[in-house]
């Protein structure tokens, strides 16, 4: 092999590992970039979906009082009827849970 076919060689090898370099650095660019909007993308459903999550606990939690208060407002009017499903039930469980 002649020296000139040797520089040639060295120069060729020299462009392909620049050239690789290049590439590689607008692969790891374009990888970051497509990661950066996958956090955006992923950020925003949760921060939507915290949102949301917010909203049904409030309106469970809203529901719950209204169930707790209808259910204090019927043992005041009613109470022996309270006092007798009470223990109706408790009587039911009472067989429910001796076997």
């Amino acid at each position: 092999m002649s020296e000139k076919d040797s520089k040639l060689a060295a120069e060729k090898l020299q462009s392909g590992k620049s050239h690789a370099a290049e590439a590689a650095s607008e692969l790891r660019a374009a990888a970051e970039a497509k990661l950066q909007d996958l956090r955006d993308t992923l950020g925003e459903r949760a921060d939507h979906y915290r949102e949301r999550a917010g909203q049904i606990w409030s309106d469970t939690a809203g529901r719950a009082r209204t169930l707790t208060e209808d259910g204090e407002d019927y043992i005041r009017e009613n109470p022996l009827q309270a006092v007798g499903i009470a223990l109706a039930v408790g009587f039911v469980l009472g067989v429910i849970l001796r076997r």
